[in-house]
């Protein structure tokens, strides 16, 4: 259980995966799980990433490879494997954008997410949202996160250094000040070695003693970079999480271990990512007023088409009743790798309104399925995506693939490619 008086009031966070490169090497060979782990080049070269086992040696990342070998001999050394990471860092992103749609990747491993007004989405605050984050990555993807809850991205990234791995680092605003001044100042960013040896020649160690000399102080002697330290002492940083993607447009694909070309096959892969792109709209409290369907064929060749439907939606059904018309067409024959969902031209969730019926006349608000769908959001923010589906969801283990097999499950885990 964790507990803090700010706890409903954070909503900031920064996110690590634990020991990343190193994490995914064990999950895809569990007889190393138990044993210590070098991800990095040959005799010459240096370390990538080391396992927690390893680093309890002493070896840490960037340290040349006949060091760490030295420190711990017994190690197993694997050469980086960056376009199997690559896939493992986009199914962790896309869990990240079933939380919130403002992410800040930072590196392939971590992120920032800014899950303000998230509540009204999830039923609950962000803190909870963030524990089942971490707990369907581990389940869902088999690597741990590390999270930082603050109300600043300074913050939010020591707190998720305080307790790795498996870590949740909550600082509020309160103990800022108290909480900075017990730690070195080489542990502030932008501190590195040769800044730390110039505080230390005036003999300055803690960001206590930095905070003692004030915003005054630190500028008389240091001057811009002086202030930039007293922010920095502080807790003081006015960064906003900054969105990678797009804000024209959100989208969701899939790339297939094999290529497909029967229609059922494909609308078996369509309707998840229609599922994922609803959620994902409704966090963004936007709509579709145009819906995408983007097909590569397994020459390489991309295709882009597009429908308008009868009123901006941000529902899973209305978006595959869209993208299911302009993917009929194209399932003639054409083998395809990659099929994707996408929703253009975003306004307001607002506008995704409507037309009246018969049944506004006995019933006025939101419709049967429309109730259905957001129930089912609801069960799924509680308990994960597994926890409810629809039975057209069953089809996509069961439906023919390719010369008559069952449909290759998709490649990266089914998961943005």
């Amino acid at each position: 259980m964790l507990r803090h008086p700010e706890l409903e009031d954070l909503s900031l966070a920064h996110v690590d995966c634990d020991a990343f490169y190193a994490s995914v090497e064990k999950r895809d060979d569990p007889s190393l799980a138990d044993k210590p782990l070098i991800v990095g080049g040959g005799a010459r070269g240096v370390v990538t990433t080391a396992c927690y086992i390893a680093r309890r040696s002493g070896v840490r990342s960037a340290m040349p490879m006949f060091k760490a070998l030295a420190l711990c001999p017994q190690a197993t050394v694997i050469r980086p494997d960056m376009a199997k990471y690559g896939v493992v860092s986009r199914q962790v992103r896309d869990v990240f954008m079933d939380a919130t749609p403002v992410v800040e990747p930072v590196s392939l491993d971590e992120a920032y997410l800014d899950l303000s007004g998230t509540e009204r989405l999830h039923g609950e605050p962000p803190a909870l949202v963030l524990a089942r984050l971490a707990r369907r990555i581990e389940s869902e993807i088999g690597i741990t996160v590390s999270v930082g809850l603050s109300h600043n991205k300074l913050l939010a990234k020591l707190a998720s250094e305080l307790d790795k791995p498996r870590g949740f680092g909550v600082v509020g605003r309160a103990e800022t000040a108290a909480f900075l001044a017990g730690k070195p100042a080489r542990a502030l960013p932008g501190v590195g070695p040769k800044a730390t040896a110039r505080l230390a020649a005036d003999g300055i160690e803690q960001v206590s003693q930095l905070q003692a000399l004030g915003d005054t102080g630190l500028r008389a002697r240091y001057g811009a970079w002086g202030q930039r330290l007293a922010d920095l002492a502080f807790g003081r940083d006015a960064r906003v999480v900054e969105p990678e993607r797009d804000a024209r447009g959100i989208s969701c694909e899939t790339t297939f271990a094999r290529d497909i070309a029967e229609l059922g096959a494909l609308e078996a892969e369509l309707w998840p990512l229609c599922e994922k792109l609803s959620r994902r709209l409704k966090a963004a409290g936007q709509a579709a007023a145009t819906v995408v369907l983007k097909l590569k064929t397994d020459r390489f060749r991309l295709l882009t088409r597009r429908r308008a439907p009868p009123r901006p939606t941000q529902l899973a059904e209305e978006l595959y009743a869209a993208g299911r018309a302009l993917l009929a067409p194209e399932a003639r024959g054409q083998r395809y790798r990659l099929v994707g969902i996408g929703a253009g031209e975003l306004v307001d969730a607002a506008e995704a309104t409507r037309a009246p019926d018969l049944f506004d006349l006995v019933a006025p608000g939101p419709k049967p399925d429309e109730k259905l769908e957001r129930a089912m959001d609801a069960v799924r923010a509680r308990f994960g995506d597994g926890a409810i589906v629809k039975g057209r969801g069953l089809a996509r283990a069961t439906s023919p693939g390719p010369g008559g097999r069952a449909a290759a499950r998709p490649g990266n885990g089914g998961r943005k490619a």
